[in-house]
C-alpha cells in the first residue's frame, strides 16, 4: 500500500479526512501514484496534473523521504520507503505571492 498526503483543498475535494492508501504496482513512480490516485477519485482529475499533458501543474510540488521529487521523471522509480508505505508520498500546493 502507498500511502499519499494530499492538501487540505484536494482532501476536501475528494471527501477524504486523513491520508490515502492505494495499491499501487511495482515499479512505484510518480506517474504510477497519480494515475491510481485519479482512478481511485476521478474529482481530482486535473487538480495536479494537466488533462492532457500529465505534466505537474505548476504550483503543486511532491516530496517523499524529505526529498523534493518535484522536477524528478514522472517514471523515475520513488524510494524504496515509499514503495513500501514506510513513508508517504506528499502532494503539496506550493505557496506564491509577495
Amino acid at each position: 500500500m502507498i500511502r499519499v498526503v494530499l492538501p487540505a483543498h484536494l482532501r476536501t475535494l475528494a471527501r477524504v479526512d486523513s491520508e490515502v492508501e492505494l495499491d499501487v504496482a511495482s515499479p512505484v513512480t510518480q506517474r504510477a501514484i497519480l494515475d491510481a490516485l485519479e482512478a481511485r477519485y476521478p474529482m481530482l482529475r486535473g487538480t495536479v496534473r494537466d488533462h492532457v499533458t500529465l505534466k505537474r501543474r505548476a504550483f503543486v510540488r511532491f516530496f517523499a523521504c524529505d526529498q523534493d521529487l518535484s522536477h524528478e521523471p514522472a517514471d523515475a522509480p520513488l524510494p524504496d520507503a515509499v514503495a513500501t508505505g514506510a513513508e508517504p508520498f506528499l502532494i503539496v500546493g506550493a505557496m506564491a505571492g509577495g
